[in-house]
């Protein structure tokens, strides 16, 4: 159980510095509108008059791949 808080709080930890990172590179001008995530082939949008609704699978997959490779490689390097 003990090994279980420590990674959420490292989980709160790192998505704390990320939401940080994003919120001082909008400060200093820098668009994150370069990334297609959300705009990718195979991302589903309806739009309907006023309402819309966004299923991003195809970025998930990537995202989720992303994630996967890093967080391996993470734990190789820990694991040496």
């Amino acid at each position: 159980m003990n090994a279980l808080a420590r990674g959420l709080i490292l989980v709160g930890l790192v998505f704390l510095v990320l939401g940080g990172v994003v919120y001082l590179a909008s400060r200093f001008g820098v668009s994150l509108d370069r990334f297609p995530l959300g705009r990718l082939p195979g991302d589903i949008r309806i739009e309907r008059g006023n309402f819309t609704c966004i299923f991003p699978l195809a970025s998930m997959i990537v995202l989720s791949v992303v994630l996967s490779l890093l967080l391996n490689l993470i734990l190789r390097l820990l694991n040496r």
